[in-house]
Formats: C-alpha cells, sequence, structure tokens
C-alpha cells in the first residue's frame, strides 16, 4: 500500500518507519525533505521510505496519516492539493493552547478535517494512545485497543488493517461522529500518563467476555 505520512512528528515518523518496515511503500511528508532528522528518520525506516514535500507525498498515496499539530492543520490540508477519494486518517487532537479540546459534545476535530478535506475518506485513529504504544503494542501478549471511526466502511477497514498489523486490536466505533467521544478518550490517556504520573506504558483495551 502506498501511505503519505504527513507529520513526521513521533506519532508520524514511529507509524510510518513501521510501515516501512512492514513493505508498504511510505512518502514522508516534510517542508524539509533533506533535513538531518528527515535523513535519520528514512535511515531507521528503510528502502521503501523516502521524503518529499507534503503535497508530493499525499499526490502518491493511497492512504495519508495526518500527524500534525492541530495549530497547523488547516494550513496543511488547504496545501495538500487534491485528495478526493484518498482515505485520509485523522491522529490529531484538538487541543488548544490552552491543553483543553477545542471541539466536543456537537462536533470533533475529525469532523472539521472532514469539511477541511472536503472529498477524502476520513477514518479518526491513532488518536487516542501514544506513540510508545505505536512502536510497540505488546502488553504481555495483550493487544491494545485502537479505536476508529468513519462514514465510510471500506476506509475503515483499510486503516483496521493497518493497524492489526501493527499488533493492535481494532475496533470499529461507528460514523465520524464518534470522534466526539474518542477525541477526549485521547485526553483521558494523556491526564493519565503525564499529570497523573502513570507514564506513557499504558493502553486502553475492550474485555470480551467469553460465552
Amino acid at each position: 500500500m502506498k501511505i503519505a505520512i504527513i507529520g513526521s512528528g513521533r506519532v508520524g515518523g514511529t507509524l510510518g518507519s513501521r510501515w516501512a518496515k512492514n513493505g508498504h511503500t511510505v512518502y514522508f511528508g516534510s517542508r524539509d525533505p533533506e533535513s538531518e532528522k528527515m535523513q535519520i528518520l528514512l535511515g531507521e525506516s528503510g528502502a521503501t521510505a523516502s521524503a518529499h514535500s507534503p503535497a508530493q507525498a499525499a499526490a502518491q498515496s493511497e492512504v495519508i496519516l495526518l500527524a500534525t499539530p492541530w495549530s497547523a492543520t488547516q494550513e496543511i490540508l488547504n496545501n495538500l492539493g487534491n485528495i478526493n477519494g484518498k482515505v485520509l486518517v485523522d491522529a490529531t487532537n484538538p487541543i488548544g493552547p490552552d491543553g483543553q479540546l477545542t471541539h466536543g459534545h456537537t462536533t470533533s476535530g475529525a469532523e472539521q478535517v472532514a469539511r477541511w478535506a472536503d472529498g477524502a475518506r476520513v477514518v479518526k485513529a491513532f488518536n487516542s494512545t501514544g506513540a510508545g504504544n505505536m512502536g510497540n503494542p505488546d502488553y504481555h501478549g495483550q493487544k491494545p485497543a485502537m479505536f476508529l471511526c468513519g462514514n465510510d466502511d471500506a476506509a475503515c477497514q483499510v486503516v483496521s488493517g493497518l493497524a492489526a498489523e501493527l499488533g493492535f486490536d481494532p475496533i470499529i466505533a461507528g460514523d465520524l461522529s464518534m470522534a466526539r467521544v474518542l477525541e477526549p478518550l485521547a485526553m483521558l490517556w494523556i491526564r493519565l500518563a503525564y499529570t497523573r504520573g502513570m507514564g506513557a506504558d499504558i493502553a486502553f483495551s475492550l474485555l470480551r467476555r467469553q460465552a
């Protein structure tokens, strides 16, 4: 699969590198594709990864992972070019300068992303846990849940497959409005990990009672 990574911080870098090592063709989108940071990331990712401008990365891809700071998200989407029909995985969280969510209850960051990226098949995913878990989701043989949602069933199945191959238990929570729940779930993870001092080696899971 051809995957563009827009945002090469810890989340984008970790997911892109792992997918590249799994054999996917990964296009890292960066404002400075020649930077030392990007060259290090390419070295860690292997031969199927390359660096481009965000628009070039998006143009070559089938799936786009959006892992940008919320404050930069609209501008970046506006400059990606035509992404109609592409699967757009929204891994952002709409966190404002005060550390609180800027959207909620009647809308969500993902629904705003869908308006900015009209025509893309938006799926909310990879927003409710830390980059460390994306690099290593193994909890003594137990798989952390990866909750996701979207309005396009086929797009959700694509993203479920990408999550499963990394070692997550993908759970489709419903249509894109369920991001109104998943984004606060991310805040819970952040508060437990950092404010409450539990550390980043924690993850949510969904238990299923066997009949």
